[in-house]
């Protein structure tokens, strides 16, 4: 390669790596929020399945239930990304049965901004006392 031909390359890797930089930020930004998502999704509705095992069992009643769920979300997350924990009387396939549902928010990167909104379910079968 001649000198002339490196000295007009000169300043091109800066170009190529703000270029590809611009494409990929905002992929793997993507990326991560949609993995923080899924993962706050996925420990809400295990939260919300344990709260309503537990208020479901014959010693125990649906404040109970609210309260376990609250305690896993604040030992999981961070309490703020479940906006409102309801507790409701179902039939579980024709069975009495106990429905804790959690409305969450999650917003964007887990810094603030727009806001991705879902709710999770948890039932369980309501234990008859013998």
């Amino acid at each position: 390669m001649s000198a002339r031909r490196r000295r007009d390359q000169r300043g091109s890797a800066l170009v190529d790596f703000t270029l590809v930089l611009v494409v990929l930020l905002p992929i793997v930004l993507g990326l991560i929020q949609v993995a923080l998502v899924l993962h706050v999704r996925a420990t809400l509705a295990a939260a919300a399945s344990e709260g309503a095992r537990l208020a479901a069992t014959a010693d125990r009643g649906p404040a109970d239930g609210v309260a376990r769920t609250r305690a896993q979300i604040d030992d999981a997350l961070a309490g703020s990304f479940a906006r409102d924990v309801e507790v409701r009387q179902v039939l579980v396939d024709g069975a009495p049965g106990i429905e804790i549902t959690v409305h969450a928010e999650v917003p964007a990167l887990g810094l603030g901004g727009p806001a991705v909104e879902f709710s999770v379910s948890g039932r369980a079968v309501e234990e008859s006392p013998r």
